[in-house]
């Protein structure tokens, strides 16, 4: 009897650890920048909105004003577009996931403790969730060349607060080495 709890308490715990380490992977965020290596970022320090297409009106506002506190922190000013270097352009969207799950308990699996077989089970559970990517482009506003592409995806939680959240922490990650060191500087 005692073997079979401690069996059973063994399971359980491999079974949460399965889920947390899931879990923690649902909720990772990813940042990515890219730019034109060769455009002199050190000379620009004026921008305007061209483009924002976002899931409503709420997040269009929400993603302006997270690049404008960035760009503001780095010394960038909004203009008009008569007399911008840059043009910014923000698609956020979100889509539907889908994670299996496969976690194993008890002995054996695969090739079991002697030999082939064994007593172990495999559970496999699926796991929905949506994710929201934010992509973030400027363009030199003489050229219409893009110059530098930002990219952040995360989790979307069901608490518009805590997506809210995410989206500052997404832009400031984006705007961390941001300009970028070029052949200019």
């Amino acid at each position: 009897m005692l073997g079979s709890r401690a069996m059973i308490v063994q399971r359980l715990f491999a079974a949460m650890f399965v889920i947390g380490v899931c879990a923690g992977s649902l909720s990772a965020q990813k940042v990515t920048t890219d730019y034109d290596k060769s455009h002199d970022f050190y000379r620009i320090h004026t921008y305007f909105w061209a483009n924002v297409k976002a899931p409503n009106d709420l997040w269009t506002q929400r993603i302006k004003d997270a690049v404008n506190a960035q760009m503001d922190a780095k010394g960038w000013k909004m203009v008009d577009e008569s007399s911008a270097d840059v043009a910014m352009s923000a698609l956020g969207t979100t889509q539907d996931q889908h994670q299996l799950n496969t976690y194993y308990s008890g002995m054996g699996g695969g090739w079991g403790y002697r030999g082939f077989g064994g007593m172990g089970t495999a559970t496999t559970t699926m796991t929905d969730y949506k994710t929201g990517t934010l992509v973030l482009d400027m363009f030199d506003a003489k050229s219409k060349q893009l110059i530098w592409r930002g990219v952040g995806t995360d989790s979307v939680a069901g608490d518009p607060d805590k997506n809210q959240k995410k989206l500052v922490k997404t832009v400031q990650k984006m705007f961390k080495n941001f300009p970028p060191k070029t052949g200019g500087s």
